[in-house]
């Protein structure tokens, strides 16, 4: 009796060291929670890719290879859409995944772009510099976790502040775009608007536009495509001109949009 009883503690003692070291997680599976461990391959797969991407970014903007740095944050900036599709598409969501998504998010498109603005220019004003810097990457952590809280809880058809990998997107285009300029004050300062502008946006309660009310599964007019292949034209011409513009209006359309709705509609009568 006493070694069968302690047969079934060691192998109890071995379930746990097993759990203590795995991830387990519980699904609903036909009304019942069930305990599944591990995780699953590909979505995480593709955010440890945005992850090494945004880390070579700083590692590149450590070096001096400024280009480089701002081209991986875009590269971060695709892998970080195809995750969650993926994830999606072969329904194998997991909270492990979202966990790792958002800290994810946060070297790619938090520190990654402040580090790579302040090697890039933003190290010239000392301390200035490094607290401009600071401004962007709490208002990234800020953002990343107040969404993560307000999921299922705000209209799928607008973010709550500037979307993080958009923030990441106007300073990275910044640098790709002004990284062939010789270094200036006014390159400085405006550097400092921008990381600075967009740290405060992420945080801000301004509503963007999410697009995710676009029916991209439904059929088009075949014109449709030939306006995809132009955009695309138009990008590979001179992409860092136009990815900088295209995020920097997407940055400001938020404050725009916001000032417009804003004033009170003049009424007939009033006009009269």
């Amino acid at each position: 009796m006493t070694e069968e009883k302690t047969s079934a503690d060691d192998k109890l003692h071995a379930d746990c060291e097993v759990e203590a070291g795995e991830v387990v997680e519980e699904e609903l599976v036909g009304g019942a929670p069930v305990r599944r461990k591990g995780i699953y391959l590909l979505p995480n797969a593709l955010t440890t890719a945005s992850l090494f991407s945004g880390f070579y970014a700083i590692v590149s903007a450590a070096n001096g290879v400024f280009d480089n740095a701002a081209i991986a944050i875009f590269v971060s900036m695709i892998l970080d859409g195809l995750d969650g599709r993926v994830a999606r598409m072969t329904n194998t969501q997991s909270k492990f995944g979202e966990e790792y998504d958002s800290l994810a998010d946060m070297v790619a498109f938090g520190v990654a772009p402040g580090l790579v603005a302040f090697f890039w220019s933003l190290n010239a004003f000392d301390k200035v510099g490094w607290a401009i810097t600071f401004i962007y990457v709490a208002g990234a952590a800020l953002r990343l976790a107040r969404f993560n809280t307000q999921i299922g809880s705000v209209d799928k058809k607008f973010f709550v502040g500037l979307p993080s990998p958009a923030a990441a997107a106007c300073v990275a285009g910044l640098v790709w775009y002004f990284h062939r300029f010789e270094p200036s004050t006014w390159l400085t300062l405006l550097t400092m608007v921008v990381v600075g502008g967009a740290g405060v946006l992420m945080v801000s309660n301004i509503l963007y536009r999410s697009f995710k009310d676009l029916d991209l599964r439904g059929r088009v007019p075949f014109a449709a495509i030939l306006l995809v292949v132009l955009v695309f034209v138009v990008i590979a011409l001179d992409p860092a001109t136009v990815l900088f513009t295209g995020f920097l209006i997407y940055a400001l359309s938020g404050p725009v949009r916001a000032l417009f709705r804003g004033k009170p509609r003049k009424t007939l009568g009033a006009a009269d």
